[in-house]
């Protein structure tokens, strides 16, 4: 009897143990909705770094200039062109759906009129002043949008921070634990401000790696800004206490392993205003990293730096009216939707609706067939976003889907499919593709011999090598493409693992040569993540143009490699598809770990 009540009452406590989690999740689950259905934020970096377009606080860190320079520079910021609902309707038109602005970097300068004792801060301090802060976050709550706000844990200023710069420190923490405490109260003050002033909807921390959790004191830090608000959200660089992950500069390979992630992302190579930096990416650039973003399930935090006057650089603006066009015309394509279909399911980028029913697929190329593989379910429609003159067609064979597609308006950066179901979707892993060479040999749609072919070389079948390849049973213009591009049938291996490239790939056997296969006409460069080699040559495979690729984001300090953008001439393009080859200066290595925050620049 005893046994029998004392497994009812653990019963009972394991029930009770389980709702209280259960309930905990759930309601993470939901303060994290708006996040997680937003895609997309904005993120400003202003301070007195702009006036002379350096580094923000690294440069006096870093000993590149004193720190008595550096702070010259509040004699230049003037904000006399601040405007700050200019800023806020360029920001929602952009179709972003939050904001992150910075209240102070790491060089301790508040924009906002802190009453810590012996900061500095824009109001007291520049001569602008006048809070800049608050006018900001005024126009962005009357927006609508969603509040964030940026705040560095270290303060390289405040005599009472232990650390000055990379090689000066002030004095050693754990020998003077008052000290220490007392920067630890100054700190938490100022949070405490911004947290009554402002209510944000999330703050986004920064600076952790210099101090532990308990250094910083997180868990107090935590409570103090839910005591404000329960549903604040916080990044996760409160050492690791936080609600979400920020991957930054790098887009992630394959989709971080966190519920919910977030990549911090510049538009050139720097956060603040710096004018000889023009290393811009393009606006289509910026918006397919938005739609890699949203396949994975993530956001991007876009960065702006004004310049000192209050002024956005023209560069910046035009990127925002491209975003808002784009964004305006996929929204349903964007908001609340959730990660798509693994890549072995589908070469591209796609993204589900929360009820899994409709499925998007995102096209970078204009191409008149589009291919899926390990589809179950059975589509009930599939239509162009904004393009209702367009004509699709699609053939379901076993758990292939192939989507044709006939006057289509292409969008000039990403088109989007939509694919409706009657049920959630169900997908399998894709078998290799059964056809055998006669059936390929045999096919009339061009397109889809290719693809089938191609598809059987990316996986390393030995059977699709040339020299086992009967080409007389071809039909013509397949073999005029096999011969055009023998070279990939030639000593070649399996390509490399899915998510460095949207689209099928091919290796040499010594691994030095890279192919990339390209279906259609590319809305821009044909783009290449986690590629740690050097690039010796680009060329197109069957005629040898030369290509010249560009790397953007590759940071010095980094170990995270630079994405490669390739542009192919558009009339170089192989209707039939394009193969590129990529040389490499040794067997090809890959970045397949996850991308972090940066900790040092």
């Amino acid at each position: 009897m005893k046994d029998l009540l004392k497994k009812i009452t653990l019963f009972f406590v394991l029930c009770i143990v389980n709702g209280f989690y259960a309930q905990k999740f759930n309601k993470n689950e939901e303060k994290m909705q708006w996040f997680a259905d937003a895609k997309l934020g904005i993120f400003i970096h202003w301070g007195i770094y702009s006036v002379n377009g350096i580094p923000e606080s690294w440069s006096f860190f870093n000993n590149y200039i004193s720190h008595e320079n550096y702070l010259k520079q509040l004699k230049g910021f003037t904000a006399k062109n601040y405007e700050p609902k200019k800023w806020v309707d360029l920001i929602k038109n952009s179709g972003a759906k939050y904001a992150v602005m910075t209240s102070k970097h790491h060089d301790g300068i508040a924009l906002w009129d802190t009453n810590a004792e012996n900061s500095l801060s824009i109001p007291k301090n520049s001569v602008a002043q006048k809070d800049v802060l608050s006018p900001f976050i005024n126009a962005l709550q009357q927006s609508g949008l969603k509040t964030g706000i940026y705040f560095s844990l270290p303060d390289w200023s405040s005599s009472l921070y232990d650390i000055e710069t990379r090689t000066v420190k002030r004095y050693n923490f754990k020998e003077n634990p008052k000290k220490w405490n007392d920067f630890v109260d100054y700190y938490q003050y100022q949070l405490k401000e911004l947290s009554e002033k402002y209510n944000p909807d999330l703050v986004w921390f920064d600076g952790n790696w210099e101090h532990t959790s308990e250094e910083w004191k997180s868990v107090e830090t935590l409570q103090l800004l839910r005591s404000k608000n329960p549903n604040i959200i916080i990044n996760s660089r409160l050492d690791n206490k936080g609600d979400y992950a920020t991957p930054e500069q790098g887009i992630p390979v394959l989709p971080p392993q966190d519920n919910f992630w977030e990549l911090c992302y510049t538009m050139n190579d720097s956060w603040g205003f710096q004018p000889f930096d023009t290393n811009y990416k393009t606006p289509n650039m910026i918006i397919r990293t938005l739609v890699d973003c949203i396949s994975m399930g993530g956001n991007l935090l876009l960065d702006i730096g004004p310049k000192e006057d209050g002024t956005i650089p023209k560069e910046h603006i035009e990127i925002l009216e491209h975003l808002g066009i784009w964004t305006k015309k996929h929204s349903e394509a964007i908001y609340g939707t959730v990660k798509g279909l693994p890549y072995e399911n589908y070469d591209g980028k796609s993204a589900l609706s929360k009820d899994r029913k409709t499925l998007f697929l995102y096209l970078e190329e204009h191409k008149n067939k589009v291919f899926l593989s390990g589809i179950v379910s059975q589509p009930k429609s599939i239509s162009v976003i904004g393009d209702s003159s367009a004509k699709v067609n699609f053939l379901k064979q076993n758990t292939d889907l192939q989507i044709q597609l006939q006057s289509v308006k292409f969008d000039d950066n990403a088109t989007v499919l939509k694919v409706v179901f009657n049920e959630p979707i169900s997908v399998e892993k894709p078998k290799e593709i059964q056809s055998q060479l006669e059936e390929i040999y045999a096919e009339h749609d061009i397109k889809k011999a290719i693809h089938q072919i191609v598809s059987k070389l990316e996986i390393g079948n030995p059977h699709v090598q040339f020299s086992n390849l009967d080409l007389s049973k071809c039909d013509s213009e397949f073999k005029d493409w096999i011969v055009y591009n023998q070279e990939i049938f030639q000593n070649t291996e399996k390509g490399i693992s899915k998510g460095h490239f949207a689209g099928k790939t091919v290796l040499s056997k010594d691994k030095q040569t890279l192919y990339l296969f390209v279906e259609g006409k590319p809305t821009g460069p044909i783009a290449l993540k986690g590629l740690k080699n050097t690039i010796s040559r680009v060329r197109i495979v069957g005629e040898g143009t030369l290509l010249l690729p560009e790397i953007y984001n590759k940071l010095y300090w980094s170990s995270v490699p630079g994405i490669v953008y390739i542009n192919i001439p558009k009339e170089k393009i192989n209707k039939n598809g394009t193969v590129i080859a990529v040389l490499l200066d040794k067997p090809i290595d890959l970045y397949t770990e996850e991308v972090k925050a940066i900790e040092s620049n």
